[in-house]
């Protein structure tokens, strides 16, 4: 009985090597980007000023997305097709599908709100 209150306390993916590892992962994006923004307030002088440096910048940011998306889909068919050659049954190809459409729907809604801020 008390091992089964312990592992209800303690989930076990909570405590994985692979959650501490995306935990990291994320506080350095995280760190990385606010760094960034950080270092261009102080180098531009204001954050008025950085906000109409970005607003400059907003078609290089374009191109380096799209060039972005292009290295992640070429990746992903790259993938994609290894994953289908070592997995051929219909449930491995419902999950790539079900991650191919929340893979667009999450690119489109993010340049959408890009879109609809500019």
């Amino acid at each position: 009985m008390s091992r089964m209150r312990t592992t209800w306390l303690r989930p076990r993916w909570l405590f994985s090597r692979s959650a501490a590892k995306v935990l990291l992962w994320t506080v350095v994006l995280v760190a990385a980007a606010v760094g960034t923004n950080v270092v261009g307030i102080y180098l531009v002088g204001s954050v008025a000023g950085w906000e109409r440096w970005l607003a400059a910048a907003s078609g290089y940011f374009l191109v380096w997305r799209l060039c972005l998306y292009g290295a992640t889909a070429y990746g992903w068919g790259w993938m994609r097709r290894r994953l289908l050659a070592r997995e051929a049954d219909a449930h491995a190809r419902r999950r790539l599908v079900r991650s191919e459409i929340a893979g667009v729907v999450a690119i489109a809604a993010l340049e959408a709100s890009l879109w609809m801020q500019g």
